[in-house]
């Protein structure tokens, strides 16, 4: 999982990030809000873990912020702050999960874990392709830092297949059916197609499986 973390207790920041890397995650550590606003405006991450009382901009405002800008990553808050304002305003930005400082490091990873399993972050409408590249399921919209791609209609379909498919191989036959509608065209014309998308991209995400199809790996 692609996680945001923003926490202005710098040892507290380096324990938290070095514990969820060493479970698997994938961990942007953020000491100001600032920074964390951009990157969650530009980065497709999966999961925010977010401080409340940071510099510059606090965590419930970063939230909110989000929020007016339709980014809806799921979100935990970890702080120190126990008053029912706080928290109140925390589930009111729909925030998933609150966390209580001082807390155990498995704790943290266990709610996590509890969150990815009631939510399916995984599974959620953005399919994080690369980088900075994601898939909106729902809108059936190529993103590139959360700006949508114009491709053309048969372009959409390829990057559709492959984005469902993720980690999967798409082969010539399967793209013959879902882009093609069926209607006979040889494996040049398709790779022809996927090279014109590739072209336009600027992170290539799509792997050549030379002479079976292609690719998207997971992130």
């Amino acid at each position: 999982m692609k996680i945001l973390l923003l926490e202005d207790e710098r040892m507290l920041c380096e324990a938290m990030e070095e514990y969820l890397e060493a479970h698997g995650h994938d961990v942007d550590p953020f000491f100001e809000g600032n920074g964390a606003l951009e990157a969650a405006r530009t980065t497709p991450y999966d999961l925010l873990i977010l401080d409340i009382d940071v510099p510059n901009i606090d965590g419930l405002s970063l939230l909110s912020r989000l929020q007016e800008a339709k980014i809806s990553t799921p979100a935990i808050f970890v702080s120190a702050m126990r008053g029912m304002e706080e928290i109140g305003r925390a589930y009111e930005l729909g925030c998933c999960d609150y966390l209580k400082k001082p807390f155990h490091l498995q704790e943290l990873l266990l709610h996590i874990k509890r969150l990815d399993e009631l939510l399916g972050v995984r599974q959620k409408a953005h399919i994080r392709l690369g980088k900075r590249y994601s898939y909106d399921r729902a809108g059936g919209r190529l993103l590139f830092d959360q700006t949508p791609v114009p491709l053309t209609r048969r372009q959409m379909q390829i990057v559709d297949i492959l984005a469902r498919h993720q980690g999967h191989v798409v082969d010539f036959e399967t793209l013959r059916h879902y882009v093609w509608e069926d209607t006979f065209v040889d494996n040049a014309v398709i790779r022809a197609e996927v090279s014109r998308l590739k072209k336009g991209l600027k992170e290539d995400f799509i792997e050549n499986i030379r002479g079976v199809g292609y690719r998207v790996a997971r992130r």
